[in-house]
């Protein structure tokens, strides 16, 4: 692997002569852009604003823009003689339990080769110490132009760097959580466990770039003047009502796939659909069947009631025996509270009253 940085580790007292190499490449399938006419590439070319021509990479240089617009010049030569100890070396500053790194902090990773025989035991001395204690260094360096932190750790018998953001390079986590107060179940919980132990057990080496391999695919079948492959339909996603009913299904459905036993055992506890107005009471009548009849009754009896004028039937049928029994009671109405008890006996009003009246003077 080529090398893009020489310099050393800083190891306290000892130095470590070491070569910075990229521990990580890309696969990405990159583009040209073209004139769509002809085919033609469509090229950038740096060109001096003041004298107005292409300019070659030899004439070209760095400068700082200061706030005004004035252009300050600085050189590689500038950059070399930087007062820092960092300049050249990989300074290790602390030690620290690997669990206080924020991933969040981590960059580009790289491996640290041993540079010449020299460097051999000194870079087997900062491994073999970082295995033991279960740490990882922490350490300042400076590459392309600026200084960087940087996180030492062990992979294998070689010793890696991830670069590391500056902490106030790291944003605070503001407005993203919801902010409407959630409740999660036990069950919800359980079942999310169930899911993640599904998921969880997986070889790394197993996962590939499936977009890449697509990509792939449609550049052979264009070079080859043939049809690109059509894209699979996606599935459909309905609304999920129940929580729990997807996480049974997460979890039957990775069962399934991994040819687990037992996989159909989870039940779906859907919630209850909520209907419209109208269709509940649609439901209703159905529901009701032969009942409507005695509903049209109830009804109408609640209507008599609230009309004022209007009796029921057996208030009638009352009046009509009060009326009759109107000379019996004459005879004990002469003690004066018969009256008032033949009155709350019958039930009847003011009218009724009057025709007893009149039969007792006849």
């Amino acid at each position: 692997m080529r090398s893009i940085w020489n310099g050393a580790i800083s190891f306290g007292l000892v130095s470590i002569p070491i070569k910075l190499v990229n521990a990580t490449e890309s696969h990405t399938i990159s583009f040209r852009q073209i004139h769509t006419e002809d085919g033609g590439r469509i090229r950038y070319r740096k060109v001096c604003e003041l004298e107005d021509r292409e300019v070659a990479q030899s004439e070209i240089g760095k400068a700082y823009e200061d706030a005004d617009g004035t252009m300050v010049p600085i050189t590689d030569e500038d950059l070399s003689h930087l007062p820092i100890p960092t300049a050249r070396t990989i300074e290790i500053v602390a030690f620290v339990p690997g669990d206080r790194i924020d991933p969040l902090q981590m960059g580009s990773a790289y491996y640290l080769a041993a540079s010449g025989a020299p460097a051999a035991k000194p870079y087997t001395l900062l491994r073999e110490a970082l295995k033991r204690s279960n740490r990882v260094a922490i350490a300042k360096f400076a590459l392309r132009g600026r200084e960087r932190l940087g996180m030492l750790r062990v992979v294998g018998d070689a010793i890696a760097m991830h670069g590391l953001l500056w902490p106030d390079e790291v944003r605070a986590p503001e407005g993203v959580a919801p902010e409407t107060d959630v409740t999660v179940r036990d069950q919800e919980l359980d079942l999310a466990d169930a899911l993640m132990d599904t998921l969880g057990e997986i070889d790394l080496d197993d996962l590939h770039d499936e977009y890449r391999e697509a990509l792939e695919e449609v550049i052979a079948a264009k070079a080859a003047g043939e049809t690109p492959p059509e894209a699979p339909e996606p599935p459909r996603s309905g609304k999920v009502l129940d929580l729990m009913a997807a996480l049974e299904n997460s979890v039957r459905a990775a069962r399934e796939s991994r040819g687990e036993e037992g996989a159909g055992d989870a039940e779906v506890h859907p919630l209850p659909e909520r209907e419209e107005p109208s269709r509940r009471g649609a439901g209703a009548k159905k529901a009701s069947g032969g009942g409507k009849a005695a509903a049209r009754k109830t009804a109408r009896k609640t209507a008599r009631k609230a009309e004022p004028g209007k009796e029921e039937p057996k208030k009638r049928t009352a009046k009509k025996s009060a009326a009759k029994s109107a000379p019996a009671k004459s005879a004990a109405g002469k003690s004066g509270g018969g009256r008032k008890a033949a009155a709350g006996e019958s039930g009847t009003k003011a009218p009724a009253k009057k025709a007893a009246s009149r039969r007792r003077s006849a």
